[in-house]
């Protein structure tokens, strides 16, 4: 009983939080749709844990704990490749960026940052200052 209240009120916190998140705009839609998912899908299972049990013994597992610690584990196994994509994809464009910003510098004639000259005052941030730094090496 305790813990159908525990991960009961975890769900609605989940909830709760992901919707905070998503009032603040500090979470973009396409994860907080994921985590929104998870935590609505958590709630009827937390109150009624007889259907992962039922679910369980259907596909032959031997409890519906067993069952909820396999998807759990499927379930961050996908969130992780997909981050991993998205890391990948956000570094080339990352370098591609940097790529494009040294060749209009060389088509301005705007010389490289000097070691005198900060990137701030340049307008750069620090993330693309030092991926022109290591372009340069």
């Amino acid at each position: 009983m305790k813990l159908t209240i525990v991960t009961g009120l975890t769900a609605l916190a989940v909830l709760a939080f992901m919707v905070e998140l998503l009032r603040r705009r500090q979470l973009q839609e396409k994860y907080a749709i994921l985590w929104l998912a998870v935590s609505i899908v958590m709630l009827p299972l937390a109150f009624f844990p007889f259907i992962t049990d039922r679910t369980a013994k259907l596909l032959g597992i031997a409890s519906g704990v067993s069952l909820v610690l396999f998807l759990g584990i499927v379930f961050l196994l996908l969130v992780t490749v997909h981050l991993s994509w998205e890391v990948s994809r956000l570094e080339e464009e990352t370098r591609t960026l940097a790529e494009d910003l040294a060749l209009l510098r060389s088509e301005l004639g705007r010389p490289r940052p000097q070691d005198g000259t900060s990137h701030a005052e340049q307008g750069l941030t620090p993330d693309l200052a030092r991926e022109l730094s290591d372009d340069q090496r």
